[in-house]
């Protein structure tokens, strides 16, 4: 017979230890289960320490950041990813033979075929630039139109260069104020309505007087000067001609005579470019003794510190005739060079062998100076080519007035005749211009062609470019 109160002591103790023993199961379970989850979450599902795309992206779980490592640059790695051609050229100056060959029979003027030959050539460049060595001062209050020495000249002057492809006029050269503030004012207004940016000038004193524009996606910073007089009392004049009051802050002088305030100026004036995105800069001075085939001391020293304060390119002009180029280093920093064109010659004038001290011609010739400035995907900008096409004003009698018309001399083009539809004689006289400027710009131009050929050799080896890479 059994014991019931036995019996039941037993069957507590029975219960106790199967509460114990799946206790003690779930307990296990338990753990290995955090285990393999912890295994599996943190390590991945092959305990490979492989978490990514599983954490970050599924649970959105941040990454462990991981100290940076520099990785070497390999081969084709940086490739050119932009180019910007700009195309300048010297002074457009309106004697007044010049302004009658632009009237027509209803009184309106129209200077476009003095332009027409060279415009294939002006819109090659993805930014063309000229020098306006005159004013616009209108007609009005009894004013007419007047060449040297105080020029005046009609607005279609603006319209002939726009027509060309001329994207930019200088307007800071010794003639800015040839007809006073008012002309200074009107000059830069009449450009900006005809769609022509101008540098040189300003609208307003406090409008900087440099411009930072983007040419395919390269940011080049652009100044322009013009020689002049500082007063004791700070007053500035150009060519004599005191400036007004209210104009002595609208144009961008500089005085041979106190050139540190310049260089502190202008300096100024880089480093706002460069703050303002700039990543090449250029400048366009108008300096030099006319009629000089050489550039002077002051040219000289005043370039070089151009490029030791990190200019790129200098254009110069007011010799009227071409002057050298030349390749300068930096005294401060030996990678750095500056491509200087001392003076650019006359693009369109009155200026001929027989009617100023200079015999030889040299007044008729003039240059389209082109430069190309290249970005790298890795973002350095650097100036990459240079080139020059020689032109000369032609000059010929047509009734009672003469015409004019700018030829390109385009070593590329083996039959200028036919080409430009010259005669025996007008073609001879394109050949002695075309010699003149060789013999003057030839040597420098060449020799500053290998050093850019030399830089760019040298960056494609450090990037790893080969031909194939570069754009």
């Amino acid at each position: 017979m059994i014991d019931k109160d036995k019996f039941r002591r037993i069957l507590k103790i029975a219960r106790l230890v199967l509460i114990l023993a799946v206790a003690a199961v779930l307990i296990g379970v338990t753990i290995f289960a955090a285990e393999f989850c912890y295994d599996f979450f943190v390590n991945g599902l092959f305990g490979d320490g492989d978490t990514s795309g599983f954490i970050g992206d599924v649970l959105n779980i941040p990454e462990p950041t991981q100290p940076e490592q520099t990785v070497p640059t390999e081969p084709g790695t940086i490739a050119v990813s932009s180019r910007a051609t700009i195309t300048v050229t010297g002074d457009v100056m309106m004697h007044m033979p010049v302004v009658n060959s632009g009237k027509e029979s209803d009184g309106t003027y129209n200077f476009d075929s003095s332009f027409s030959r060279i415009s294939h050539y002006v819109n090659q460049a993805d930014y063309a630039i000229a020098n306006l060595e005159t004013t616009l001062g209108g007609t009005d209050n009894g004013r007419s139109y007047s060449g040297f020495p105080q020029f005046n000249s009609p607005d279609e002057i603006v319209d002939a260069a726009k027509n060309a492809g001329f994207d930019m006029y200088l307007t800071a050269n010794n003639h800015t104020n040839d007809t006073g503030a008012a002309g200074i004012r009107r000059t830069y207004s009449t450009v900006i309505s005809k769609g022509m940016a101008v540098l040189g000038t300003t609208e307003k004193p406090e409008d900087p007087g440099y411009q930072v524009l983007d040419i395919n996606g390269i940011r080049v910073g652009m100044v322009c000067y013009t020689f002049g007089e500082y007063t004791s009392a700070g007053r500035p004049s150009v060519s004599g001609l005191p400036l007004d009051d209210s104009v002595a802050e609208l144009v961008n002088i500089f005085d041979y005579n106190k050139l540190d305030t310049f260089y502190s100026r202008i300096e100024s004036q880089i480093a706002d470019m460069k703050e303002a995105g700039a990543e090449a800069i250029v400048l366009f001075i108008h300096w030099g003794n006319e009629y000089q085939l050489a550039a002077n001391d002051y040219q000289k020293t005043i370039a070089q510190k151009m490029c030791d304060l990190g200019v790129d390119v200098i254009a110069g002009g007011h010799p009227h005739v071409i002057q050298p180029v030349t390749m300068l280093t930096s005294s401060t920093d030996p990678d750095h060079q500056t491509l200087c064109v001392y003076s650019l010659g006359n693009l369109l004038s009155n200026q001929r062998s027989d009617n100023v001290g200079v015999s030889s011609g040299h007044t008729e010739d003039g240059v389209l100076l082109s430069f190309t400035f290249v970005k790298y995907s890795n973002g350095e900008v650097h100036l990459d080519s240079a080139d020059m096409l020689p032109t000369w004003v032609h000059m010929w009698k047509e009734d009672d007035h003469k015409e004019y018309c700018i030829l390109p001399l385009d070593a590329d083009i083996e039959d200028w005749k036919t080409a430009l539809d010259i005669t025996d004689s007008t073609y001879a006289a394109a050949r002695a211009s075309y010699d003149r400027t060789i013999a003057v710009i030839g040597e420098g131009l060449q020799a500053a062609q290998a050093a850019l050929d030399q830089a760019r050799s040298n960056r494609e080896a450090l990037f790893g470019i080969t031909d194939e890479g570069v754009g």
